[in-house]
């Protein structure tokens, strides 16, 4: 189901090409936005008249042509599609259906509407007086289609809206799992650790999701909180590689610090070995510094 079902005249390619940037600023919005040109008319019920019917809200686009196609020529797309909108139009609420008037000076809408009184939307502009349709109408057709007062009194701009949602959308993009990943077997990475619960390393049964927590200005916690079996401190400073299980201790923590390493274990059995490069201790001043921890590791496989 459609929030909104735009139909309009083809009166010429340039207004055609309005109607398309209308319609993409509404889909901006967050609208589903429906055009009379992406309807088969070659049924009643599956084609026009289920699009309308099915629409949350209609838009007329009126200009001078519209009225001229509605009222004389019953066979062309605004013709069948005026008739179609008329005969639903007294079965739905009367938020239903607006209008744009453009290249209308006069407002003329089709004959059928005249004792109605519908809403409209004046897109009329006036080059002479400096006079343009922009962001003040479309602001009112979306207080139409969200069923808010016309009266702006205690209104939140769209403007504003916008900025909230660019907001959100930038800290959803930072907390997108994907920056906190790294599929490679070895690598080094730097983790933002207040930022994600946890940093992935590997893929598959080779999958580590490895959580940090900040202990002092040259070490971490590495715990089990994000799915780890287990975790240890390796202690020696030569090992072989094979046997580092070794190391593994019952806790929920291993305490490293900067140069020191860690092995981890997966619910797999797989292990990983990971290595403090550098340790950035939290700085609440003027210039803050978020707490991160830069780590070299390798995961332990039988090759």
């Amino acid at each position: 189901m459609a929030d909104l079902f735009i139909s309009y005249a083809w009166t010429s390619t340039a207004h055609r090409e309005w109607v398309r940037l209308f319609a993409s600023q509404l889909h901006l919005l967050g609208y589903d936005v429906k055009i009379d040109e992406q309807v088969d008319y070659g049924s009643s019920l599956s084609g026009f008249m289920q699009e309308v019917t099915s629409a949350t809200h209609v838009l007329l686009i009126v200009d001078e042509n519209y009225v001229l196609r509605a009222e004389t020529m019953p066979d062309s797309g605004v013709g069948i599609e005026n008739r179609w909108i008329s005969g639903a139009f007294n079965n739905k609420p009367s938020t239903w259906l607006s209008l744009v008037f453009v290249q209308n000076p006069l407002c003329k809408v089709p004959a059928w509407l005249s004792s109605y009184s519908p809403k409209g939307f004046d897109f009329n502009s006036t080059p002479e007086k400096n006079v343009f349709p922009g962001s003040v109408q479309i602001d009112e057709i979306w207080r139409w289609v969200e069923g808010l007062p016309a009266s702006k009194g205690h209104a939140t701009s769209l403007a504003e809206v916008r900025k909230r949602a660019a907001r959100i959308e930038r800290i959803d993009a930072q907390r997108d799992p994907a920056n906190y990943a790294s599929p490679a077997l070895r690598g080094r990475v730097t983790f933002r650790h207040n930022d994600h619960n946890h940093f992935k390393v590997g893929n598959g049964e080779y999958e580590f999701k490895i959580n940090f927590g900040s202990r002092s200005h040259n070490s971490v916690y590495v715990t089990i909180y994000s799915g780890l079996i287990a975790v240890g401190l390796i202690t020696a400073s030569s090992y072989d590689r094979l046997s580092v299980s070794d190391f593994l201790r019952p806790g929920r923590a291993a305490e490293p610090i900067v140069g020191q390493s860690v092995v981890c274990m997966n619910s797999d059995g797989a292990l990983c070995v990971i290595t403090i490069d550098e340790v950035q201790p939290e700085v609440n001043a003027q210039t803050y510094v978020s707490p991160h921890v830069t780590f070299s590791y390798e995961v332990v496989t039988a090759d």
